[in-house]
């Protein structure tokens, strides 16, 4: 499947490494050696050698994170999570995050490389960057700070994302 490539994004090829830029920034990746990445006029195409099983999996990974790529120089990506539950909240000081979220003690965080913390209203927090993987890796970090209780579903969840709650202790059964 070929990559349309957006006007404004420039794309340079160089043996392995393939560098990316656009307006919100540049990229730059080395692909699997055995794929072959194809630039003619807007379009960026994949090929394989062979159809074994290594090269099939090798090119549907180089498809997808020069897709990536591109889609982050040129829209960029975002990620949203809320935090639930009586008393937790988030605030923004400087580019850290300051969660306070049921410990002793606030948590601080502080942004990876390439990537912005925002905070709506008290409970929302919005990370956003031109790199998918490492906004996704910096929400996973966020997240494990309190991930959602299975009981009464308090912590911090992914926006959307459904908790499904246990039910607790079922009391004593009558007549037995």
């Amino acid at each position: 499947m070929p990559i349309a490539v957006p006007p404004g994004v420039k794309v340079n090829i160089e043996g392995y490494r393939v560098t990316v830029s656009g307006p919100k920034g540049e990229l730059s990746r080395s692909l699997p050696s055995e794929m072959l990445v194809n630039l003619e006029g807007d379009v960026l195409t994949v090929s394989r050698p062979s159809d074994s099983k290594k090269h099939r999996s090798y090119h549907g990974l180089t498809r997808s994170l020069l897709a990536n790529m591109v889609d982050g120089v040129s829209k960029g990506f975002e990620k949203a999570l809320d935090i639930v539950g009586v008393g937790y909240r988030a605030e923004k000081s400087g580019d850290k995050l300051i969660i306070r979220i049921g410990y002793s003690h606030p948590v601080e965080v502080t942004p990876l490389p390439g990537t912005a913390l925002n905070v709506e209203g008290n409970n929302r927090i919005i990370i956003s960057g031109i790199n998918k993987e490492v906004v996704g890796q910096m929400a996973a970090e966020i997240r494990a700070i309190r991930p959602p209780d299975s009981y009464k579903g308090k912590g911090i969840r992914y926006a959307g994302e459904t908790v499904r709650l246990k039910p607790g202790k079922a009391g004593k059964v009558v007549g037995k």
